[in-house]
């Protein structure tokens, strides 16, 4: 990818982040990252104790994220991250805007997250709280939409092929702008 540098595979718990966001960093050859390792130990234990996660809990735990994805962007690694970045502001805060950074929105229907949310081992984010997730999830304006109801090899083909069409559209309109560094 020319443009890109980073992605940041999104959507409610249980859509699929991890597993799509992995395969895409191997597809891509880049290296991957879950935000939910980012978590403090006390908003993990808040999760895990059935308690929704509020702004005054997520905001540190953004500006790490965002420091991560500044970090890679600007050595040049690339970087794919899985983080749920449910509200506009929050993707905001992880720096979208930045043509480097590309958001590919996870999507599927409530039985579907459900049902994987139950077969889950291990997490500490249970499927009650998946209505919370619904509840303050603002469909996002300009990331890439994925739908989850396939094999995870479709998915990923599907966000790989439309984020590559992203970076050669963000590459055309750098190549048409005007430089003011060139010579006429």
């Amino acid at each position: 990818m020319k443009r890109l540098g980073a992605v940041v595979v999104m959507g409610v718990a249980g859509v699929g982040k991890s597993a799509v966001g992995r395969a895409l960093a191997e597809q891509l050859g880049w290296r991957f990252e879950d935000a939910d390792d980012f978590h403090s130990p006390a908003n993990r234990a808040k999760m895990a104790a059935g308690k929704p996660l509020d702004d005054d809990d997520r905001w540190p735990w953004l500006e790490r994220l965002r420091q991560l994805l500044c970090d890679s962007m600007d050595s040049g690694q690339g970087l794919v991250l899985a983080c749920s970045a449910l509200k506009e502001a929050y993707r905001q805060r992880l720096g979208q805007g930045d043509p480097r950074l590309a958001f590919v929105y996870l999507r599927g229907s409530r039985e579907v997250i459900t049902e994987r949310l139950r077969a889950r081992q291990g997490h500490y984010m249970p499927a009650s709280l998946l209505d919370s997730q619904f509840a303050t999830l603002e469909p996002p304006r300009g990331a890439l939409s994925v739908d989850v109801d396939a094999e995870l090899s479709e998915v990923v083909a599907e966000a790989e092929a439309e984020l590559e069409r992203l970076d050669q559209e963000r590459s055309a309109t750098d190549e048409s702008a005007p430089n003011p560094r060139r010579t006429p």
